[in-house]
């Protein structure tokens, strides 16, 4: 799958990148705000990696909502959950800071096939 991490946070985005690397993923860069999210509008992206708050403030749910827009299966990956308590619509769901290896791999996996038959991982959680 072609992966965007949405992260201005390096040490996490690389961890992230590693992990996703080593599960035979193409980790198509890292955002770090909404402008640089902004270079990526003509890349295909299977799923999204996406912090709430980013170098630019606030403004990961904003590149969430156009991520899904864009057909992309959008996770939100923050240490505030809690801040998206009714979700965002055309987004998948949560995964809460700090996440490990596995729960990174198995949301991903979960994300890229969009199939309602799977069980989400136990992780994640799904919005309405």
């Amino acid at each position: 799958m072609r992966i965007l991490i949405v992260e201005d946070e390096i040490l996490v985005a690389m961890e992230l990148e590693e992990t996703l690397n080593d599960l035979g993923h193409t980790v198509v860069g890292i955002a770090p705000d909404r402008r640089t999210f902004e270079a990526f509008a003509a890349e295909e992206i299977d799923v999204a990696l996406v912090d709430l708050n980013l170098r630019d403030g606030e403004t990961g749910v904003d590149i969430g909502r156009a991520l899904a827009d864009r057909r992309a299966a959008v996770i939100f990956v923050t240490a505030n959950p809690g801040l998206l308590r009714d979700g965002v619509a055309g987004t998948i769901g949560v995964l809460p800071k700090p996440a490990t290896r596995k729960a990174v791999a198995d949301v991903v996996e979960y994300a890229g096939r969009r199939s309602p038959l799977l069980s989400p991982p136990g992780e994640l959680r799904l919005f309405a």
